[in-house]
């Protein structure tokens, strides 16, 4: 029952931050008060990370289903784990590595994913992918290229796909993602290299 209850309230933050997303505080006090037991604070730690962090999610589960019951383990998760968490530390990374180690747990038990992937002797990877302003021909054939891009993209292994996520949607320094997905720096970069060469494969 206790369980039932902290979904159904961690459920309604979520729709108070869905209708509330402009009335949003400074972060670092929400997360501040968070630690100090004011849960009160999560609604506007969630405005601020909801929608970035249900994106990370589905880019690794690929389930609508499970990316939503994923968000809400992550909350949960967050509020079981608040009194850990180091404030001297930036909160985003400590937040997506909560929601990726569940995402990958939840994938191992349920074979969704393979996480095999020879390491080693990456690619040196892009660092940011530039778009001008275009007309509206162009804008509709972007379109039509960013379908085929996603669509390349759900075919990599999960490890490939959650750091092309962090990297360009979430847009983490290196060391962000190696934070979050808990590896060396040089393992994070031969990852990116190796996803990029995959995508780039996959879109030739």
């Amino acid at each position: 029952m206790g369980l039932f209850r902290a979904r159904v309230r961690i459920l309604c933050m979520i729709l108070a931050a869905a209708m509330n997303p402009d009335e949003l505080s400074a972060v670092e006090d929400s997360v501040t008060r968070l630690r100090q037991g004011d849960l009160d604070a999560l609604a506007a730690v969630m405005a601020q990370y909801q929608h970035r962090l249900y994106r990370f999610l589905m880019r690794l589960a690929q389930d609508p289903a499970l990316a939503d019951d994923l968000f809400q383990q992550t909350w949960l998760r967050v509020m079981e784990r608040i009194g850990r968490y180091d404030g001297r530390r930036q909160f985003a990374p400590w937040l997506f590595s909560v929601a990726r180690n569940l995402a990958i747990d939840t994938l191992r038990k349920r074979r969704l994913g393979s996480l095999d992937a020879v390491e080693d002797g990456g690619v040196a990877p892009i660092d940011r992918l530039v778009g001008a302003e275009q007309d509206p021909l162009e804008k509709l054939l972007e379109f039509e290229r960013g379908a085929v891009l996603a669509a390349a993209i759900a075919d990599l292994p999960v490890i490939h796909r959650e750091v092309l996520t962090l990297r360009f949607e979430e847009e983490m320094k290196l060391e962000q993602i190696a934070e979050v997905i808990d590896v060396p720096l040089s393992t994070v970069k031969s990852r990116l290299g190796r996803a990029l060469e995959g995508l780039r494969g996959r879109l030739q």
